[in-house]
């Protein structure tokens, strides 16, 4: 994990990195009747700033670094696009903060990567590492086949649901894309967020995924998700109100070397999550501690 995470941290500053080294970035969005269009590529994205009042649609790479951006309605990552969300600050003028607020759903498609929210100090915010990324989104967050979600310290009010994607079973790095310009492997992680509705992930097939430290009002399930990374699968240190359920993964549920703590859990615990369920803390020779406590 801690090798991850040290990915995790310098995701947003990386990719930062990549696409201002050319030159800076320029705004690029197109008014059409019903929608908006951001577009950019990774060495000039486009920038999302200001309010729009109507859906919002990310084609190629776009930053969220111009100040607050206020999406009326529904904002969608077309397949394989990416959305860079984790600056506190803004870097274009150099005063003001930087922030996403998404009114409706964001919906994130095939292949396309979602970055938002960071904080300090595991999480560098891309541009002032001593603050605070945070992000709203008032309706659900839905990922279909999405290749990577890494949301830290962002406030959903509906469900988060992410179905099926990721790199692959494999911690090699990609031969194309964003990941192979960070040297990164493919990774998901949620940390730090407030989700009022579920959060459900499955089917993910990645090298590395992790959830810890969320507040879920709903419930949690971790269902049939396959990572090639052995210390993989911590999903430690939240709390959540309803239940949570973790079924048929590889690897298991487990502490690994996170030095986190168990899930706390108002209702029912079930499968590799259950009360029952004790794991070694930290792997794998620490002391057997349960992965969830009733609360």
């Amino acid at each position: 994990m801690h090798k991850l995470l040290r990915l995790a941290a310098a995701f947003p500053l990386a990719l930062a990195a990549v696409a201002l080294g050319t030159g800076a970035a320029s705004a690029s969005t197109v008014q059409h009747q019903r929608v908006v269009i951001c577009h950019g590529t990774l060495n000039k994205p486009g920038v999302l700033a200001g309010t729009y009042r109507r859906d919002v649609v990310v084609v190629g790479v776009c930053f969220v670094n111009g100040g607050a951006a206020v999406i009326r309605g529904d904002l969608i990552l077309a397949p394989g696009s990416a959305l860079n969300a984790t600056f506190a600050k803004n870097d274009v003028a150099g005063t003001g903060k930087s922030s996403l607020t998404v009114r409706g759903d964001l919906e994130v498609g095939s292949g396309a990567v979602l970055a938002m929210g960071c904080l300090p100090p595991e999480n560098t915010c891309s541009d002032d590492p001593t603050a605070t990324g945070q992000n709203l989104v008032r309706g659900d967050l839905l990922a279909s086949h999405a290749l990577a979600l890494i949301v830290n310290a962002s406030t959903i009010r509906g469900d988060v649901t992410v179905s099926g994607g990721g790199g692959g079973v494999t911690c090699a790095i990609p031969n194309h894309g964003i990941f192979k310009e960070l040297q990164s492997p493919v990774f998901s992680d949620f940390e730090d967020n407030t989700i009022r509705g579920d959060l459900s992930v499955s089917g993910l097939r990645t090298c590395w995924f992790g959830a810890l430290r969320n507040h879920v009002r709903g419930n949690l399930s971790d269902i049939r998700n396959t990572m090639a990374d052995p210390d993989a699968n911590e999903v430690l240190t939240n709390v959540i109100r309803g239940s949570i359920a973790c079924f048929n993964n590889s690897p298991a549920v487990q502490f690994g070397d996170s030095m986190g703590s168990p899930n706390q859990v108002r209702h029912r615990a079930f499968g590799e999550c259950g009360f029952n369920v004790r794991q070694p803390n930290p792997s794998p020779n620490g002391p057997l501690t349960p992965i969830s406590i009733k609360i």
